[in-house]
């Protein structure tokens, strides 16, 4: 038994070292249809003259925001859910008393504006915001946007 529990080890160990060394798959994959995108375009080249692309990530920055633009996607993110009237929404609208929503739909109010900027809103925070234009002013600050 104790033969067999140290072969199993040896086998993990060699395993482990195999694993460090090995080309991984995706990376191999790669070169090898860069390579091929090379020879089409100049079958002359040598394997060493071959050049093998970077792989490089890039990045984009958010859109620049406005008031405007926050006060419309607040808006616009009000007007989509269901149990608000869009004739009775305004900035100053009160969620409770203008619109009639009780305190879960408040919450849902305030997932959805979380999931349109990208950021969580605090609890704490969130009670506080019972009209949209706390949460216009609420994202202007949280985004440092000043007008």
């Amino acid at each position: 038994m104790a033969c067999l529990a140290k072969n199993i080890r040896a086998l993990t160990r060699q395993a482990a070292l195999l694993r460090s060394f090995s080309i991984r798959p995706a990376i191999f994959a790669l070169t090898k249809w860069q390579n091929s995108q090379t020879e089409l375009l100049d079958p002359s080249l040598t394997s060493n003259q071959r050049h093998v692309l970077p792989l490089v990530r890039c990045y984009s920055a958010k859109p620049p925001l406005s008031l405007k633009l926050i006060s419309d996607r607040v808006l616009l993110v009000l007007q989509l859910y269901d149990k608000v009237n869009p004739s009775k929404l305004k900035l100053e609208s009160h969620f409770i008393n203008d619109l009639g929503l009780d305190s879960l739909d408040h919450v849902e109010v305030i997932m959805a504006m979380e999931d349109e900027f990208g950021f969580e809103i605090p609890d704490a925070d969130a009670e506080k915001l019972l009209r949209p234009s706390d949460i216009v002013r609420y994202v202007a600050d949280k985004e440092d946007i000043y007008e």
